[in-house]
């Protein structure tokens, strides 16, 4: 089976197909839910869809529970922090390219 990258947030996953994919009780994504580490989107009828980035998410909690032996206030922290190295990496990148460009232009005023 390929994974359509191109759309990582579109929800398209029911929950038991959700809880399937990452080996969980669906009554423990309801918890994850509401605790606040997973927020799926609601269809017109009020069901819980998952994208391809949940149930990435809901992987990395699993793994941070299971095979790392952290409890889900200690996942919660690591998520968050996972997402803020994302959005720095992010940041870097833009500022990388900026510097690129700056370089670029000035080596051109020179001449």
């Amino acid at each position: 089976m390929t994974q359509d990258n191109n759309f990582p947030t579109e929800p398209c996953f029911v929950i038991s197909v959700a809880a399937r994919m990452v080996g969980l009780h669906a009554q423990t994504l309801r918890y994850y839910e509401r605790v606040g580490l997973v927020m799926p989107s609601r269809s017109g009828g009020r069901q819980r869809l998952y994208s391809m980035a949940d149930v990435e998410r809901l992987r990395r909690i699993k793994t941070f529970t299971d095979e790392m032996g952290v409890n889900l206030a200690g996942a919660e922290v690591a998520l968050k922090l996972v997402d803020r190295i994302r959005e720095l990496e992010g940041q870097v990148e833009v500022l990388s390219k900026e510097v690129t460009r700056l370089r670029a232009a000035g080596r051109v005023s020179r001449r």
